[in-house]
């Protein structure tokens, strides 16, 4: 059995005041697009998961988060079409106006209350949420 070579993405989780989490609507992406996940994207070589975490928030939602804003609440390896590792940071404090960056790539946001998750929402991402909300750091998705 040979080693497992694993694609790494980033997801931020960001909650507001109002106790609400931040969706986003996929859309031209080709895949699972017209379901709600969240602000994430793939590791780049050489930069560092929270890195990653702030240059996406920045990308795709406008604003600035700075390190010790981000805290890690879990990480995922999942199946799909590679082998994948999800690493999921909360966000509670940021500057600016959180606002659609990818228009061509995300067709909405979405406000939901923290006991809720839209639907439709990529599987793994609501899964992860669950095993968020239930204290879980850990977990492993297996698409059926």
């Amino acid at each position: 059995m040979g080693r497992l070579q694993s694609v790494v993405d980033v997801h931020v989780v960001f909650q507001n005041s109002d106790g609400e989490r931040l969706f986003i609507k996929r859309a031209n992406t080709g895949y699972k697009d017209g379901y709600y996940s969240l602000v994430a994207g793939h590791l780049e070589a050489g930069e560092s998961i929270v890195e990653c975490a702030i240059r996406e928030a920045h990308e795709e939602a406008g604003v600035e988060i700075e390190e010790s804003e981000l805290v890690l609440r879990h990480v995922m390896r999942r199946d799909a079409e590679q082998n994948r590792v999800s690493f999921f940071l909360e966000c509670c404090k940021w500057r600016g106006t959180l606002k659609n960056m990818e228009p061509e790539k995300c067709s909405e946001f979405l406000w939901v209350q923290r006991s809720q998750i839209p639907q439709p929402t990529v599987e793994y991402v609501a899964y992860a949420i669950d095993q968020m909300d239930s204290g879980n750091v850990l977990s492993d998705f297996k698409i059926a």
